[in-house]
């Protein structure tokens, strides 16, 4: 095996010019090579000029061709091809794409290029091609260009090595903020936002002023990004954020407004469309969700865009919301977008994430070389000058000498070396005697010639003067700029909406009034209030629900869509729900067990509800309260920010004793005034500053005695309007208002006062609720049966009567549930106005002489 293996490496040629290569060496050495070359001089921007290569060739091309903005177009294919002939050797579409996108309004904040003919639109349609269309430079683009022949830059040899080509502009525009850019190299990308050049520039000469000036400072001048299509800024932190680190999302909407037309119908109509978006594209998309169900309530999308400006029209259906609807065009289609920032740029080669202040900085330092080198270049050629006129003043004042000698020289050379042997002259000065013409002889040219030499010497001075202050350099950069700033400036496009929130699922939903309904089996659902009517007082009322045998409706609440809902169970826990999350039913629908909703354990009974407007404001959560009792009358007191904080699976709300439960909480400022009412027909009376807040998990104090073991509290309610009337109801259907003022102050424990006379006809008392002449009372009985009765109907009645009838009951039928509604003025129900025979005016009968006990 030996000597065979030796044979096999003979068999190997022996040749000095292969040279064994690690390939994993190789692979690396090329990777990176290739990786620095599209980092280097491809797909980034240099810091100084805001510019890639390829743009950097097209418009120094341009200049080369002398296609500036005062001089006739040329046409593209020429552009084109000079630049790929002489600085730039890839394919002809990268430099027209090039061209073509510094020409679009739409791509560049401030286009670099004033393009003739077809060259694209929003929508996505190519420009036609280069042969057709024709270019030159705009204003603006001059002023990247301005005073590049001054040596204010260096150069560098073209791939061929014939010529040369600027490796960097010496721009006086900060373009790399003013028109953003875009690339992605190899391992790295950048995405710079455009913004707007008053503002840019306002915010470098305060740089220049200070230039310890914090970035915070920096956006009072620079606001955000200002895109071409104009469009909204929504929300201001990803600006912040991209401002302060290099990196950001800014969210972008698009303009819209809601119209309502001649016919009553409402239309969003778009007029700009976020930064990057294709029109066409937007549009066929949305028409294909609209297709799909995905967004409704729309029934044509038109473009009526034309030279004029954008215009897209949404009509909306006559069911429809149209904020919902564009609430949800924002969601679901590229009316919103964002614009992720990642400010890479090259500095002195090298790629760098720059904040805006870095971004300034780098501009600044670049100005201020490009007025250096171009003092330096100004004082040198000045310098020049003045040497040459210094040794045509010396001719002009030895005149007579000068002409004798030239006469007297055989050869031009001979006169050259007398002028400089007889004068002391040099080289220059010599040739430039021998050179000027006889009409320099004159006074008048005598007189021009020393004015300009005068003219000449201040500008040295003033020259020097430059390039030893610093200050002075600053000055001039300011000065320039403001230059700038008056000639191109213009107003912010982009508006900003500062403070906005993240898209929230409330955005999408109607804020509207409904009612939530609640069974003894804890089935829920939420219902429009309008499907409501109201009814006289008596009235046999309408079916509200569709309940089991065992079952009937136990809460009814009054809520917005958007409102918190704050859930208490019976053995004291807490769960949280908005309002628009639960499921919507018809007035006769039977809902959704509440346990497919909130994590509520089946054994476990919703025994009293709060609603919250907000979870987030800390004053209003640190300045209210909720108070809670029990069956048996204990009540406690807990600050509402110990609840701000939802759970999946709830929080212990009260500590319950043994052979208690929870019967009612509500919401308070901290200033009210608490009435518990008792099964025996009691009621107690006494302020809340008397219970002390307490953590969440606490048992509470004392709020009743009650009047037997059989006795139980009923319902609490909070009063801190003097207005309010006190409506007590019991479980027959009878029932009273009675002024607050009835109830005498107490200390919380006694045993109150009489609020019912409770009777065998009356039945026990069931409810207690604080009512005035605009509410609306809502009446539900375990049979499932709703009435709407207007509070005002009910005339004020003394503490100790029975009360009157306010519904019919059938058979042993008894009142479930009682809440108050908001009034309104709806034309009582004509159906039911015959029903009022029910009442039992007899039922009135004052009892109030008997004793309080």
């Amino acid at each position: 095996m030996a000597e065979e293996t030796e044979n096999d490496n003979n068999l190997v040629p022996a040749n000095d010019r292969i040279i064994p290569i690690n390939i994993e060496d190789q692979m690396k050495s090329a990777y990176i090579d290739y990786s620095m070359s599209v980092i280097v001089s491809r797909a980034l921007p240099d810091v100084r000029d805001g510019l890639k290569p390829v743009h950097r060739r097209v418009l120094f091309g341009m200049l080369d061709l002398g296609v500036t903005s005062g001089k006739p177009y040329k046409k593209s294919a020429r552009i084109v091809g000079d630049v790929l002939g002489k600085y730039h050797p890839h394919g002809d579409s990268s430099v027209y794409d090039t061209m073509v996108r510094m020409a679009q309004e739409w791509s560049l904040r401030y286009p670099l290029v004033d393009g003739q003919g077809n060259y694209g639109s929003i929508d996505g349609d190519p420009p036609a091609a280069m042969r057709y269309t024709e270019a030159r430079l705009k204003k603006i683009a001059e002023e990247l260009l301005s005073d590049i022949n001054k040596d204010t830059i260096d150069y560098q040899l073209n791939f061929d090595d014939t010529t040369e080509e600027p490796t960097v502009l010496p721009t006086r525009i900060p373009n790399l903020l003013v028109n953003g850019a875009s690339g992605i190299a190899v391992g790295m990308a950048t995405n710079m936002a455009p913004h707007n050049l008053s503002e840019v520039i306002d915010g470098i000469i305060a740089y220049i002023d200070n230039r310890d000036i914090e970035i915070a400072e920096l956006m009072q001048h620079i606001k955000g990004p200002d895109f071409p299509t104009g469009a909204i800024i929504y929300g201001y932190a990803g600006v912040q954020e991209a401002f302060h680190t290099g990196r950001g999302r800014i969210v972008m909407r698009a303009k819209a407004e809601i119209e309502t037309t001649k016919s009553g119908r409402e239309q969003i109509i778009v007029t700009e469309i976020p930064y990057q978006v294709n029109k066409s594209d937007m549009i066929k998309r949305t028409a294909d969700l609209v297709n799909e169900k995905k967004i409704e309530g729309i029934s044509e999308i038109r473009d009526e865009s034309d030279r004029r400006g954008m215009r897209i029209v949404y009509d909306i259906k006559r069911d429809a919301n149209a904020s919902i609807v564009l609430n949800n065009l924002y969601k679901h289609t590229a009316l919103q977008t964002s614009f992720s920032v990642n400010n890479i740029a090259l500095v002195h080669g090298r790629p760098m994430l720059l904040n805006l202040k870095d971004m300034i900085y780098h501009f600044v330092e670049h100005r201020h070389e490009v007025v250096i080198r171009r003092t330096k270049f100004e004082l040198a050629e000045a310098e020049k000058r003045a040497h040459i006129l210094e040794g045509l003043l010396i001719a002009l004042d030895h005149l007579d000498e000068v002409i004798q000698l030239i006469r007297a020289s055989a050869t031009p050379e001979d006169a050259r070396v007398g002028l400089i042997e007889k004068f002391g002259l040099s080289d220059i000065q010599a040739r430039a005697i021998l050179d000027m013409t006889l009409r320099r002889l004159t006074g008048l040219e005598r007189d021009k010639i020393k004015e300009e030499y005068a003219e000449l010497m201040k500008t040295i001075d003033y020259l020097k003067s430059v390039l030893e202050d610093e200050g002075l350099r600053m000055s001039i950069i300011k000065d320039e700029l403001l230059e700038v700033k008056d000639k191109f400036g213009d107003e912010r496009r982009s508006s900003i909406v500062h403070s906005a929130e993240d898209m929230r699922m409330e955005d999408f939903i109607e804020d509207e009034e409904i009612v939530i309904t609640i069974s003894h089996e804890s089935y829920v659902k939420r219902t429009p209030l309008s499907e409501y009517r109201r009814q006289s007082r008596g009235g046999k009322g309408s079916l509200g629900t569709n309940t089991r045998e065992e079952d009937f409706t136990e809460h009814i609440i009054t809520a917005s869509a958007h409102n918190y809902m704050l859930f208490f169970t019976e053995t004291g826990r807490c769960f949280w729900l908005r309002a628009f999350e639960i499921p919507e039913g018809s007035r006769t629908s039977r809902g959704r067990a509440i346990q497919n909703i909130i994590n509520i354990p089946k054994e476990e009974k919703i025994k009293a509800y709060i609603k919250v407007k907000n979870l987030k404001d800390q004053e209003y959560l640190e300045n209210n309260f909720i108070i809670m009792c029990t069956k048996r009358g204990t009540i406690k007191k807990t600050s509402l920010e110990a609840y701000s904080r939802p759970r999946a699976n709830g929080i212990n709300a009260i500590n319950i004793n043994e052979g208690d439960q929870l019967l009612e909480a509500c919401l308070t400022d901290g200033s009210s005034e608490i009435l518990m009412a008792l099964k025996s027909g009691r009621a107690i009376r006494f302020n809340e500053s008397t219970v002390r807040p307490m953590g969440r998990t606490a048992t509470g104090v004392r709020g009743v005695t009650l009047a037997g073991p059989d006795d139980e509290v009923v319902g609490m309610i909070s009063v801190n309007n003097p207005e309010v009337t006190v409506l007590v109801v019991s479980e027959k259907g009878y029932g009273k208002r009675t002024d607050i003022e009835d109830y005498r102050v107490t200390n919380r424990g006694g045993k109150g006062v009489k609020t019912i006379n409770v009777t065998d006809k009356t039945g026990d008392l069931v409810a207690i609720k604080d009512v005035t002449n605009n509410d609306d009372l809502m009446i539900i009985n375990k049979s499932g049966i709703v009435i709407r009765i207007a509070v005002s109907e009910l005339r004020v009645m003394g503490r100790a009567t029975q009360g009157v009838r306010l519904i019919s009951l059938k058979g042993d039928d008894e009142i479930a549930s009682v809440t108050k509604v908001e009034h309104e003025d709806d034309v009582i129900n004509e159906e039911n106005q015959g029903s009022n025979e029910n009442t039992d005016e007899n039922d009135t009968t004052d009892e109030s002489t008997q004793s309080d006990n």
